[in-house]
């Protein structure tokens, strides 16, 4: 393993001590940290339509003068709730006692209702008052809106991850390639050691990556306030990304390192990668449609299927709760098809990486015993 460490160790090296990687890296962060305090920065002025029943209207406006209020009132509370669920009321307020919403209310109003309340209750009878209690009549909703936001940018995250990683490792074994390095490398070293440090060096590369962005995220969104708004579990879902970035990553890395290694020219390279893009592609796609619809048929076959299921499953645990056994049956296949993976591209590779000029078909370098 000493080789293989050397190799992973310069790929490291190499790669953060340019200014492109520190300069990349600054950017990320700083946009990360944008996204996160944007849902605070452009909360500006909402309009509420709001409803009673035997309830009195409460001077809402005094204590948020940029917002606007429409109240309707209702005969009954059977009424009121057919009205939450069409839409037409943001919440209903019954007999002063509770507020009647169509899942989770929204922060700012649920915070003025609650205070508002207090303050006329507290005014004209000079007692403790109790909260008013919160009952949604729809479904529960609670944190759909965070997932929803979660699952969007973690799709982002991973698809731009993997494709730059993976281009990343194919371009280096074609440049080592036509330019005779790897001739002079394979001298001292075998050829899965060279192989294999340059997956893990720019794997470790991408995890650094990743995990800027994951720590600069948190802590902005500590400190702007919207980490309130997260589901529970979100240190399961940090370390379940980490993981599942590290089975797709090694799954395509390791083939793209495998079909560069038939080409000798970076103009090559494209061609070569398209059928493993285009898996790619409809990974993203397919993660992309989970964060709507995180239950239907689609994310959840694919969310089974390895290599899609590097990108799918992480998506479909952020945009809803997914039982374990499921997510450890998606995990138990990818972590099968990873070796495989590893087994054919190192072998293509090694057939393949010292033989220069035109390019090398795979059906020939398979067939070779």
């Amino acid at each position: 393993m000493n080789g293989l460490m050397l190799v992973a160790r310069r790929e490291i090296l190499t790669q953060i001590r340019t200014k492109s990687f520190v300069i990349g890296l600054i950017i990320t962060a700083v946009v990360v940290a944008a996204v996160s305090f944007a849902p605070k920065l452009f909360d500006g002025p909402k309009s509420y339509t709001l409803g009673t029943v035997t309830s009195q209207r409460l001077p809402l406006e005094v204590a948020a003068p940029d917002a606007e209020f429409t109240w309707r009132a209702f005969p009954d509370e059977a009424a009121a709730k057919r009205a939450v669920l069409a839409g037409d009321v943001d919440a209903v307020l019954v007999n002063g006692a509770k507020v009647l919403t169509d899942g989770e209310i929204d922060d700012r109003l649920g915070v003025l209702l609650q205070s508002v309340n207090r303050e006329v209750k507290l005014g004209a009878a000079g007692v403790s008052i109790p909260p008013l209690q919160v009952v949604s009549v729809g479904a529960d909703t609670r944190y759909q809106a965070a997932r929803t936001g979660l699952a969007v940018v973690l799709v982002i995250v991973l698809f731009m991850l993997l494709i730059g990683q993976v281009g990343m490792v194919a371009m280096g074994v074609v440049e080592e390639k036509g330019s005779r390095i790897v001739e002079i490398l394979l001298a001292t070293l075998r050829p899965w050691q060279l192989f294999g440090g340059k997956i893990v060096g720019l794997g470790a590369v991408g995890l650094i990556n990743l995990v800027t962005i994951l720590a600069v995220g948190l802590a902005a969104s500590m400190a702007s306030g919207i980490v309130g708004d997260f589901p529970p579990g979100m240190p399961g879902l940090v370390a379940g990304v980490l993981v599942w970035f590290v089975l797709g990553y090694a799954f395509f890395a390791t083939l793209a390192g495998a079909m560069a290694s038939l080409v000798s020219r970076l103009e090559e390279v494209n061609s070569v990668l398209t059928p493993l893009i285009m898996v790619i592609m409809v990974s993203y796609f397919v993660a992309f449609y989970a964060t709507g619809d995180p239950t239907g048929t689609p994310a959840t076959v694919m969310a089974y299927v390895p290599p899609f299921s590097s990108i799918v499953m992480p998506v479909r645990m952020a945009a809803t709760e997914v039982p374990l056994w499921q997510v450890a049956l998606s995990m138990a296949a990818m972590v099968a098809a990873v070796p495989a993976a590893l087994t054919f591209g190192a072998k293509v590779y090694q057939r393949a990486v010292l033989r220069t000029g035109a390019r090398v078909k795979l059906g020939d370098v398979v067939r070779v015993r």
